[in-house]
């Protein structure tokens, strides 16, 4: 039993086979997964998808929507706070900076991020935070808030000086399949053997980044259009587990339960938890 951290399951990748696949996910062994949100439309579906008690989710807005909330919504932190106090959301985000893409201007994803983290504060709940290449400025950010509720870094793909001082501000890595790629997760995959299991965190961060080491024939085993050959799905997730496994110590039973159980502790899945004990 393993638990997705984040999963974009209101893309619209997966709008004609929703069902499908959160049953495919928990018969591949996935036993909770926490949709991410990242606007105050995709938040309100996704407290709305949340029936089950294996599926939680997150209350934010992306960087790359900064820009456009704030236009269209001048009372967009009221919403948002509205929002994050609904039981079956468990995290604030996803929030942070992303200086690779800047779809929104820099001032902006700033500001947003600031008002995020003082929301997580008050709410008291975990902090689901996006950096792309914000050369520190993510860091620089949390530190000066202050006290803070657990923070996880979602789809770390950082470098070694990163790393350290995430983990020295005792924060949660989340790894997706990029670990998998042998060009562009090379540097994941050494630095990975150095995140403390009570840290670490697995995550598809599906539609996107399939994992590379997914067996050619998944699709012909579920019956999958051949367009869907790209895409990812929590169904995948052991693959990142196995290839996590494959850069640590510790036996791929031992890293599903400690996963498991730093989930469970943070987001509170009662099937994660059960695993745990």
């Amino acid at each position: 039993m393993i638990v997705d951290i984040g999963v974009n399951l209101l893309s619209r990748q997966f709008q004609s086979d929703q069902d499908a696949v959160i049953e495919r996910a928990r018969a591949a062994g996935v036993g909770g997964m926490l949709i991410t949100a990242t606007d105050l439309s995709s938040t309100k579906s996704a407290i709305a998808r949340c029936s089950s008690p294996d599926l939680f989710c997150t209350a934010g807005i992306h960087p790359h929507n900064a820009g456009s909330a704030g236009s269209a919504n001048e009372d967009w932190l009221q919403q948002l706070a509205s929002l994050a106090q609904s039981p079956v959301v468990r995290a604030v985000g996803e929030t942070g900076l992303d200086f690779n893409r800047n779809y929104s201007p820099v001032d902006i994803q700033i500001d947003f991020f600031r008002r995020q983290i003082e929301l997580a504060k008050q709410i008291n709940k975990p902090l689901f935070v996006h950096d792309r290449d914000s050369d520190g400025e993510v860091f620089k950010q949390l530190q000066l808030a202050g006290s803070l509720p657990p923070v996880v870094i979602h789809c770390f793909t950082g470098n070694a000086v990163e790393l350290d001082r995430y983990l020295a501000a005792d924060y949660y890595i989340g790894i997706t399949g990029w670990i998998t790629d042998p060009r562009r997760g090379a540097t994941l995959a050494e630095l990975v053997k150095k995140i403390p299991l009570h840290r670490l965190l697995i995550e598809t961060d599906a539609p996107f980044l399939r994992p590379h080491n997914t067996p050619t024939t998944f699709i012909s085993e579920h019956n999958l259009p051949a367009k869907r050959k790209r895409r990812n799905e929590p169904a995948l997730l052991p693959y990142v587990l196995d290839m996590i496994a494959s850069h640590r110590p510790e036996a791929k039973t031992e890293i599903a339960a400690a996963t498991t159980a730093n989930a469970s502790r943070l987001f509170g899945f009662s099937l994660a938890q059960a695993v745990s004990d």
